[in-house]
Protein backbone atom coordinates (compact mmCIF):
# COMPACT_ATOMS: atom_id res chain seq x y z
CA UNK A 1 0.00 0.00 0.00
CA UNK A 2 1.50 3.16 -1.14
CA UNK A 3 2.00 6.05 1.08
CA UNK A 4 -0.45 8.59 1.21
CA UNK A 5 0.45 12.17 0.52
CA UNK A 6 0.83 13.87 4.18
CA UNK A 7 -2.21 16.01 5.73
CA UNK A 8 -2.21 20.05 5.45
CA UNK A 9 -1.89 20.24 8.93
CA UNK A 10 0.53 22.15 10.45
CA UNK A 11 0.75 21.30 14.10
CA UNK A 12 3.01 24.18 14.74
CA UNK A 13 1.17 26.83 14.11
CA UNK A 14 -2.05 25.13 15.68
CA UNK A 15 -0.16 25.04 18.53
CA UNK A 16 0.84 28.59 18.85
CA UNK A 17 -2.45 29.34 18.04
CA UNK A 18 -3.44 26.98 21.01
CA UNK A 19 -1.27 28.57 23.74
CA UNK A 20 -2.56 32.03 22.88
CA UNK A 21 -6.31 31.02 23.10
CA UNK A 22 -5.71 29.43 26.74
CA UNK A 23 -4.20 32.53 27.49
CA UNK A 24 -6.67 34.62 26.84
CA UNK A 25 -9.20 31.96 28.66
CA UNK A 26 -7.22 31.95 31.57
CA UNK A 27 -6.30 28.44 31.17
CA UNK A 28 -3.83 28.48 34.33
CA UNK A 29 -1.67 25.60 33.62
CA UNK A 30 -0.58 27.04 30.17
CA UNK A 31 -0.27 30.49 31.28
CA UNK A 32 2.11 29.13 33.87
CA UNK A 33 3.71 26.76 30.93
CA UNK A 34 4.56 29.92 28.90
CA UNK A 35 5.45 32.26 31.91
CA UNK A 36 7.89 29.61 32.43
CA UNK A 37 9.30 29.06 29.27
CA UNK A 38 9.28 33.48 28.60
CA UNK A 39 11.55 33.59 31.90
CA UNK A 40 14.06 30.85 30.79
CA UNK A 41 17.36 31.98 30.04
CA UNK A 42 17.67 29.24 27.38
CA UNK A 43 18.28 30.36 23.19
CA UNK A 44 16.07 28.43 20.99
CA UNK A 45 18.94 25.86 20.12
CA UNK A 46 19.45 25.30 23.54
CA UNK A 47 15.99 24.85 25.19
CA UNK A 48 15.96 22.20 22.19
CA UNK A 49 19.04 20.94 23.64
CA UNK A 50 17.93 20.70 26.93
CA UNK A 51 15.08 19.03 26.06
CA UNK A 52 15.83 16.76 23.98
CA UNK A 53 18.70 15.50 26.56
CA UNK A 54 15.95 13.83 27.92
CA UNK A 55 14.79 11.86 25.37
CA UNK A 56 16.84 8.16 24.21
CA UNK A 57 18.50 9.68 21.55
CA UNK A 58 19.62 13.15 22.11
CA UNK A 59 21.60 13.83 19.16
CA UNK A 60 18.59 13.04 16.95
CA UNK A 61 16.25 14.60 19.03
CA UNK A 62 18.39 17.95 18.52
CA UNK A 63 19.48 17.60 14.98
CA UNK A 64 16.06 17.00 13.46
CA UNK A 65 14.32 19.77 15.64
CA UNK A 66 17.07 22.67 15.44
CA UNK A 67 16.17 23.63 11.77
CA UNK A 68 13.09 24.53 13.33
CA UNK A 69 14.03 26.38 16.04
CA UNK A 70 12.52 29.78 14.67
CA UNK A 71 9.15 28.11 15.30
CA UNK A 72 9.38 26.38 18.15
CA UNK A 73 11.48 29.08 20.05
CA UNK A 74 10.77 28.30 23.41
CA UNK A 75 7.45 26.12 23.65
CA UNK A 76 7.29 22.29 24.62
CA UNK A 77 3.93 22.34 23.08
CA UNK A 78 5.59 23.33 19.60
CA UNK A 79 8.21 21.22 20.31
CA UNK A 80 6.46 18.00 20.89
CA UNK A 81 4.32 19.03 17.99
CA UNK A 82 7.15 19.77 15.51
CA UNK A 83 8.87 16.06 16.64
CA UNK A 84 5.48 14.81 15.37
CA UNK A 85 5.32 16.17 12.40
CA UNK A 86 9.31 15.23 11.66
CA UNK A 87 8.63 11.84 12.53
CA UNK A 88 5.66 11.44 9.94
CA UNK A 89 7.24 13.12 7.15
CA UNK A 90 10.37 10.65 8.01
CA UNK A 91 7.79 7.15 8.05
CA UNK A 92 6.08 8.80 5.21
CA UNK A 93 9.32 8.84 2.84
CA UNK A 94 10.58 5.43 4.22
CA UNK A 95 7.55 3.78 3.17
CA UNK A 96 7.19 5.47 -0.10
CA UNK A 97 10.80 4.33 -0.92
CA UNK A 98 10.02 0.46 0.74
CA UNK A 99 6.65 0.21 -1.68
CA UNK A 100 9.05 0.90 -4.98
CA UNK A 101 12.20 -1.47 -3.69
CA UNK A 102 9.54 -4.38 -3.35
CA UNK A 103 8.18 -4.09 -6.89
CA UNK A 104 12.43 -4.38 -8.05
CA UNK A 105 13.49 -7.59 -9.61
CA UNK A 106 16.46 -9.77 -7.94
CA UNK A 107 14.53 -9.95 -4.50
CA UNK A 108 14.19 -13.32 -2.98
CA UNK A 109 10.65 -14.52 -2.50
CA UNK A 110 11.42 -13.74 1.19
CA UNK A 111 12.62 -10.88 0.79
CA UNK A 112 9.53 -9.29 -0.80
CA UNK A 113 7.78 -10.86 1.59
CA UNK A 114 9.44 -9.41 4.41
CA UNK A 115 9.47 -6.22 2.67
CA UNK A 116 5.43 -5.92 2.06
CA UNK A 117 5.25 -6.63 5.51
CA UNK A 118 6.82 -4.05 6.43
CA UNK A 119 5.12 -1.71 4.43
CA UNK A 120 2.07 -2.43 5.98
CA UNK A 121 3.38 -2.06 8.99
CA UNK A 122 4.68 1.65 8.49
CA UNK A 123 1.50 2.68 7.13
CA UNK A 124 -0.15 1.38 10.47
CA UNK A 125 2.74 3.79 11.76
CA UNK A 126 2.08 6.71 9.75
CA UNK A 127 -2.05 6.26 10.85
CA UNK A 128 -1.10 6.29 14.35
CA UNK A 129 1.19 9.63 13.98
CA UNK A 130 -1.75 11.00 12.04
CA UNK A 131 -4.18 10.84 14.58
CA UNK A 132 -1.81 11.84 17.37
CA UNK A 133 -1.16 15.13 15.19
CA UNK A 134 -4.83 15.03 14.92
CA UNK A 135 -5.27 14.49 18.54
CA UNK A 136 -2.92 17.76 19.32
CA UNK A 137 -4.87 19.47 17.26
CA UNK A 138 -8.03 19.39 19.33
CA UNK A 139 -5.91 20.68 22.57
CA UNK A 140 -7.39 24.42 20.73
CA UNK A 141 -10.66 23.88 22.08
CA UNK A 142 -9.26 23.63 25.52
CA UNK A 143 -11.37 20.34 26.37
CA UNK A 144 -12.68 19.31 29.91
CA UNK A 145 -11.31 16.34 29.33
CA UNK A 146 -7.56 17.58 28.60
CA UNK A 147 -5.79 14.54 30.16
CA UNK A 148 -7.32 11.73 28.12
CA UNK A 149 -6.60 13.50 24.95
CA UNK A 150 -3.02 13.45 26.29
CA UNK A 151 -3.41 9.60 27.51
CA UNK A 152 -4.57 9.67 23.92
CA UNK A 153 -2.03 11.07 22.09
CA UNK A 154 0.83 8.73 23.77
CA UNK A 155 -1.22 5.92 23.14
CA UNK A 156 -0.98 6.38 19.37
CA UNK A 157 2.80 7.65 19.41
CA UNK A 158 3.53 3.52 21.67
CA UNK A 159 1.44 1.97 19.05
CA UNK A 160 3.50 3.77 15.82
CA UNK A 161 6.56 2.84 17.73
CA UNK A 162 5.82 -0.49 18.38
CA UNK A 163 4.69 -1.11 14.40
CA UNK A 164 8.58 0.19 13.57
CA UNK A 165 9.94 -2.55 15.96
CA UNK A 166 7.85 -5.14 14.46
CA UNK A 167 8.95 -3.55 10.56
CA UNK A 168 12.51 -3.75 11.79
CA UNK A 169 12.45 -7.25 13.53
CA UNK A 170 11.41 -8.50 10.45
CA UNK A 171 14.80 -7.90 8.33
CA UNK A 172 16.86 -9.73 11.13
CA UNK A 173 18.12 -12.86 10.60
CA UNK A 174 18.67 -13.83 6.86
CA UNK A 175 15.90 -12.54 5.32
CA UNK A 176 17.47 -10.41 3.08
CA UNK A 177 20.86 -10.18 2.58
CA UNK A 178 23.33 -6.70 1.25
CA UNK A 179 23.30 -3.26 0.66
CA UNK A 180 19.55 -2.92 0.36
CA UNK A 181 18.81 -4.88 3.82
CA UNK A 182 21.11 -2.45 5.71
CA UNK A 183 19.63 0.38 4.20
CA UNK A 184 16.18 -0.42 4.58
CA UNK A 185 16.39 -1.69 8.28
CA UNK A 186 18.83 2.06 9.11
CA UNK A 187 15.84 3.95 7.74
CA UNK A 188 13.22 2.02 9.78
CA UNK A 189 15.69 2.28 13.12
CA UNK A 190 15.77 6.18 12.70
CA UNK A 191 12.06 6.44 12.07
CA UNK A 192 11.90 4.20 15.94
CA UNK A 193 13.94 6.60 17.36
CA UNK A 194 12.22 9.52 15.93
CA UNK A 195 9.28 8.16 17.65
CA UNK A 196 10.64 7.23 20.91
CA UNK A 197 12.16 10.79 21.01
CA UNK A 198 8.45 12.08 19.72
CA UNK A 199 6.18 9.55 22.84
CA UNK A 200 9.15 11.34 25.26
CA UNK A 201 8.28 14.46 24.45
CA UNK A 202 4.91 13.72 24.65
CA UNK A 203 5.29 12.72 27.70
CA UNK A 204 7.00 15.69 29.37
CA UNK A 205 4.13 17.66 27.98
CA UNK A 206 1.68 15.71 29.65
CA UNK A 207 3.57 15.97 32.76
CA UNK A 208 3.64 19.92 32.58
CA UNK A 209 -0.19 20.24 31.29
CA UNK A 210 -2.09 17.55 33.66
Amino acid sequence: MEAQSRPRLNTLVIAAALTMFLMQQGCFSYARLLAAGAKTRFSTTEFIKVSCSKTSYPTLCFNSLSRHASLIQTSPVLLAGAALNVTLDAALSTSTMMHKLSKTHGMTPRGVGAMKDCVEELSDSVDELRKSIDEMGQLRRRPPNLGLLLNDIQTWVSAALTDETTCSDGFAGKVMNGNVKIAVRSQIVTIAHLTSNALALVNKLASILV
